[in-house]
C-alpha cells in the first residue's frame, strides 16, 4: 500500500499497487521501456553481466525473448545444438543487423544472384558503401563454390536463400555448409519461405538462420518483425549490433507472432496442400508458360527439396502470357485472391515481382535469373481450394 501522505498527483503517476497474483495463462505483453532495480547494486550487477535481468527493452524484454527462444527451439528441434534467438523490427532489419554484427570493411559476402530484391539492394547499395564486397555465384555449382572460396580469401560468409524468392530454386544446404566450414567461412540463410516446420538449416550445418516473422510464423498479416537464430557462441556479436542499431522488435508484435505460431503446423499443412493443387492446375493450363513449384516432379530442384525439406511449402510463381502487360492484365482480373506485396498470410496473396519486390534490380540481372516481366508470384492461402482455383481460372481467361 502507498504511504498515506502520498499526493493525488503522485498516485496518478506511480503504479502503486502492482496486483501480481497467479501466473497468467497467456504470455503477457511487457509494454515497458525500462525495468526497475531493487537497489543500485542490482543494477550494476546486471549491467556487468554478473546477474541475469532486464534493464531496458532495447536491450531485452521478457515478451520478446520468450518468443525468440520459442522460434530458436523450433529451428534446433531434434538436435543438441545450443542456440539463441534475437527478434528484430522486421525481416530486413534482421538481415541488416546480422550482417553488421558479422562483417567489417574489407570483408566479402558470397551470395546468389536470385535473392529477394530487398536483400540484394541492401547488400549492393548499403553494405557496399561500408567497404563490404558482394560476390555473386550460382551456389548450385559446388565445384565453382570451392574454387571461389579458395581464390577469394576475403570472403567471410555465404548468404543464401533456399527456396529462393520468387523462383523457388533450391541449393544443397548440407554440401554448402561442409564446404564453407572446410574454408573457415560461415553460412547464413533466409528460411522465411520454408519455416522451421518444413526445413531446419541449422541441422544441415548452416550457422545462422533469419526469418521475416511477419510472414508464415505470424501468418495473419498484422505485425512486422524478424528474427536471427544462431549458435550461442555467436550471440554477443549479433546482440551488440542490435543493441547499438536499435533494431529490436516491440513486445506487441512479438506477442502477435507468438499467437500465430500456435497454429503454424496446421496452417503449413494446408498451405502445402493448396499450393500443390494450384501448381498442378497451372502446369496444365494453356495460358501458363512455366510454373515454379518445387513440389512438381518436373522442377529441377524437386529431388533436392525432397531430401532437405519435409514438404514443399505454400509459395509458387508462374509466367502468364508473354509480356509485362499480360501479367498486369491477369492481376487486374483477380477478384477473390488479394493483390498485396507480402506473403505467408492465411489468405492467398498475389504480387508481380518485376514491378514490385524486384523493381530495384536491373532488368538484365532479373531476367537472367528467371524473374521475367510476366512472372507472377503466389502465396497460396488456406482458404477452400476451389475458391482459389476458380478465381485464378477466370483471371487466366
Amino acid at each position: 500500500m502507498p504511504d498515506k501522505k502520498i499526493t493525488f498527483d503522485s498516485i496518478c503517476v506511480h503504479d502503486v499497487d502492482k496486483a501480481y497474483t497467479t501466473t497468467p495463462h497467456q504470455l503477457p505483453i511487457y509494454a515497458t521501456s525500462a525495468f526497475e532495480f531493487s537497489d543500485i547494486n542490482e543494477g550494476i550487477d546486471i549491467f556487468d553481466g554478473k546477474k541475469a535481468g532486464h534493464v531496458y527493452s532495447r536491450y531485452g524484454n521478457p515478451t520478446i525473448e520468450s518468443v525468440a527462444n520459442k522460434i530458436a527451439k523450433l529451428e534446433a528441434l531434434g538436435s543438441d545444438l545450443d542456440v539463441f534467438g534475437i527478434m528484430t523490427s522486421s525481416g530486413m532489419s534482421a538481415i541488416a543487423t546480422m550482417l553488421t554484427g558479422l562483417f567489417e570493411s574489407g570483408d566479402a559476402i558470397l551470395t546468389q544472384p536470385n535473392l529477394y530484391g530487398g536483400t540484394a539492394e541492401l547488400i549492393d547499395k548499403i553494405f557496399k558503401r561500408q567497404g563490404i564486397e558482394s560476390i555473386l555465384l550460382d551456389l548450385s555449382n559446388l565445384d565453382e563454390l570451392e574454387k571461389t572460396l579458395s581464390t577469394h580469401k576475403n570472403i567471410k560468409g555465404i548468404y543464401l536463400e533456399s527456396p529462393t524468392n520468387p523462383t523457388l530454386s533450391c541449393v544443397d544446404l548440407k554440401a554448402i555448409g561442409e564446404i564453407a566450414k572446410a574454408n573457415d567461412v560461415f553460412t547464413m540463410i533466409d528460411n522465411t519461405f520454408a519455416t522451421p516446420y518444413l526445413q531446419q538449416p541449422l541441422l544441415l550445418g548452416i550457422d545462422f538462420v533469419i526469418h521475416s516473422t511477419t510472414k508464415y510464423l505470424n501468418g495473419h498479416g498484422n505485425a512486422i518483425s524478424g528474427i536471427i537464430i544462431g549458435h550461442k557462441k555467436d550471440h554477443n556479436k549479433i546482440w551488440s549490433a542490435q543493441k547499438l542499431l536499435g533494431t529490436n522488435c516491440n513486445p506487441f508484435d512479438a506477442w502477435l507472432v507468438n499467437n500465430g505460431i500456435k497454429t503454424l503446423s496446421l496452417r503449413m499443412d494446408r498451405h502445402c496442400e493448396n499450393a500443390n493443387k494450384l501448381a498442378q492446375y497451372l502446369d496444365a493450363h494453356s495460358e501458363v508458360r512455366s510454373v515454379n513449384y518445387i513440389g512438381l516432379p518436373s522442377h529441377p530442384d524437386h529431388q533436392l527439396a525432397k531430401k532437405q525439406m519435409k514438404n514443399f511449402g505454400g509459395m509458387l510463381s508462374f509466367e502468364v502470357g508473354n509480356s509485362f502487360d499480360d501479367a498486369v492484365a491477369f492481376m487486374n482480373r483477380i477478384k477473390f485472391c488479394t493483390l498485396a506485396p507480402t506473403l505467408g498470410n492465411v489468405d492467398t496473396l498475389i504480387v508481380h515481382p518485376a514491378s514490385m519486390s524486384h523493381r530495384g534490380i536491373a532488368k538484365e540481372l532479373r531476367e537472367a535469373n528467371g524473374i521475367t516481366d510476366n512472372l507472377v508470384r503466389v502465396s497460396v492461402g488456406i482458404e477452400g481450394y476451389e475458391d482459389i482455383e476458380r478465381d485464378v481460372a477466370q483471371a487466366l481467361g
